[in-house]
């Protein structure tokens, strides 16, 4: 399926939800793995803010992704997000969304506000 590549240079991005391991089947607690590496997967919660609009998102990062020194409330980087359209069927009921997944999340500055003066 057809990913998209996010461009992120404008937003300010604030971590909301510290790391946690991403659940694949939450009846046995199996912890999702990258199809490829097989690297266990990490679920963070943002707030993604850009244009005076801001989005809370579930980004999904390998967990030698996750970067020391994260606090809540505090801005990250996600380099290399992407979104990916998804659709499925459960229980009779079609279900569709987006997924977001990061290289990696790292602490970042504050962008500089406009006007400001030192």
């Amino acid at each position: 399926m057809r990913t998209i590549r996010v461009e992120t240079s404008a937003a300010t991005i604030l971590l909301t939800e510290a790391p946690e391991p991403k659940v694949r089947d939450r009846q046995t607690g199996e912890i999702a793995k990258d199809a490829v590496t097989g690297e266990a997967l990490m679920t963070v919660g943002v707030v993604y803010i850009e244009d005076g609009e801001s989005s809370l998102v579930k980004v999904t990062v390998p967990e030698s992704g996750v970067t020391e020194g994260l606090i809540l409330g505090s801005p990250v980087s996600l380099p290399g997000l992407v979104a990916r359209p998804w659709e499925s069927v459960f229980n009779g009921q079609q279900r569709h969304g987006i997924a977001f997944r990061a290289a990696a999340v790292t602490p970042a500055a504050f962008p500089a506000a406009h006007g400001a003066t030192g």
